[in-house]
């Protein structure tokens, strides 16, 4: 079946849709689908291309890309699969996503991968400690006088 007929099929009903604003945008929680959106460009189920960016459990990032020449429903030799480790720097990511791109795997989704993976890096990363503020103007002449007199 031709992914314009599929995107026909499934574009008023799936069951990955999400529906929350009656005027907003529509968005989809389907495997393969980038940027969360409905639409048929980046639909995992209609295109017979897609890419696929998931965190492993044990804190890697996996980057999947399906064969063209298969169907969704077909067993694991099916997918090509790329493991970022983790802590690895945005070059590594970089790397990765404009492969595809130079293989000529779907180049408008290079964008949509790199930011998707760096999303996950970002969210990885241990916050900062915040730095002690210090105290200016009159606060800081306050202080320090109240510092002297007590000393």
């Amino acid at each position: 079946m031709s992914n314009d007929l599929t995107w026909l099929l499934l574009r008023n009903n799936n069951s990955f849709l999400v529906k929350r604003v009656p005027e907003g945008p529509v968005f989809s929680k389907e495997p393969g689908n980038l940027r969360n959106l409905h639409s048929a460009k980046y639909s995992g189920l209609v295109n017979n291309k897609t890419i696929d960016v998931s965190q492993l459990p044990n804190g890697a990032i996996q980057v999947k890309s399906r064969k063209a020449k298969t169907t969704p429903h077909t067993i694991a030799k099916a997918h090509h699969t790329t493991t970022i480790r983790p802590r690895s720097g945005g070059r590594r990511a970089l790397g990765i996503t404009s492969s595809f791109a130079r293989r000529g795997y779907r180049p408008d989704l290079r964008t949509a991968a790199l930011s998707r993976v760096s999303a996950l890096q970002r969210a990885q990363r241990e916050p900062k400690a915040p730095h002690a503020r210090k105290t200016r103007g009159n606060k800081s002449k306050a202080a320090a006088a109240a510092a002297a007199a007590t000393a």
